[in-house]
């Protein structure tokens, strides 16, 4: 089987590559990860390669491909969730049973890929549960999910499930610098290790220039910190107020900065890239502290996953982080 031309994961790309040659993919199969990391991309590219009519697939080359490249491939068909708890609906989930039982037009196979499968509520799980038990020897299901754990146990023991994870920082940000006319590698490669090698989430930054913006408020809490300026931390933190997600990628890149300050050397390579704030952390706050300020924000990174209240949550942020610094 050819490369997927799917950037990342290799171990996983692999293996569903091996399953696909030796006429061995399951009938379900669950893809996890985390919005951003090509979960959709990668069940249209094993759909294509499914569907493909050439020896070594996918050739890219044979009707087949073409017709799934253009995403006009009738054996390949697409239910993807608008988002948001039981928007996956289980009317559409018994009409997908409905027509599986219709043999393929064209192709050896019939694919159903159904992205945000964690939108469906359990009626519908149990709907699709009853052709995962006994499904025509044709069909394949491909669900996305951002976890695994929001499908029922009976829908996990019927399917294969992987993972994937963020890219290689090299690889992906070398990806980017050629698929982007807004990036070269260095700040492709700054970007990658703000979104732990999330290379979906990395693109749209360079499109919003929202990294740009949260990177100036990590390195004014940082300045806040070290000054024991109470009011510099609440307005530099008040740039959250209208934004949940924005908190959860300035823990990140605090998170970052911190653990260079915690291991800095002259010579060292800095995961964050910001050398004149890590230095001034590095030389004004104590290791033990750095630890601390580490673990507050992955709990803080938990907090803003669950909270909805952005005000209560930016005073946490503020009393947290100045606690971890012992002001």
């Amino acid at each position: 089987m050819n490369k997927l031309d799917f950037i990342g994961n290799t171990r996983v790309i692999e293996q569903l590559g091996c399953l696909i040659d030796s006429k061995r993919f399951p009938h379900a199969l669950i893809i996890e990860g985390e919005h951003g990391l090509g979960k959709k991309t990668l069940a249209r590219k094993l759909a294509g390669a499914l569907v493909c009519r050439g020896d070594n697939k996918p050739c890219g080359e044979c009707r087949q491909c073409r017709k799934a490249q253009q995403g006009i491939h009738p054996d390949i068909i697409e239910h993807i969730a608008e988002g948001g708890s039981n928007s996956f609906h289980v009317d559409v989930i018994r009409s997908i049973v409905n027509d599986a039982f219709m043999s393929p037009n064209e192709a050896d196979y019939k694919i159903y890929i159904l992205g945000n499968a964690e939108c469906m509520n359990v009626s519908a799980q149990n709907a699709l549960l009853k052709i995962l038990e006994e499904p025509p020897e044709y069909v394949i299901f491909i669900l996305t999910v951002s976890s695994k754990s929001m499908l029922l146990e009976t829908v996990l023991s019927r399917s294969v499930v992987v993972s994937l994870e963020g890219v290689d920082i090299k690889e992906g940000s070398q990806y980017i610098a050629a698929h982007s006319d807004n990036a070269d590698i260095a700040s492709a490669a700054r970007q990658l290790e703000t979104f732990n090698g999330n290379i979906g989430k990395a693109l749209g930054s360079l499109q919003n220039g929202k990294v740009s913006e949260i990177t100036d408020v990590c390195l004014n809490v940082c300045s806040a910190l070290v000054s024991d300026s109470e009011y510099s931390l609440l307005t530099a933190c008040s740039s959250f107020q209208n934004d949940r997600q924005s908190i959860i990628l300035a823990m990140d890149f605090l998170k970052n900065i911190f653990r260079d300050a915690l291991v800095y050397k002259p010579s060292a390579d800095l995961i964050s890239g910001q050398t004149e704030t890590v230095t001034m952390l590095k030389n004004k706050i104590t290791r033990q502290k750095l630890i601390d300020l580490i673990a507050i924000c992955d709990k803080l990174k938990e907090m803003a996953l669950k909270n909805s209240n952005n005000s209560l949550l930016i005073t946490k942020i503020c009393y947290s982080l100045r606690q971890a610094i012992g002001r």
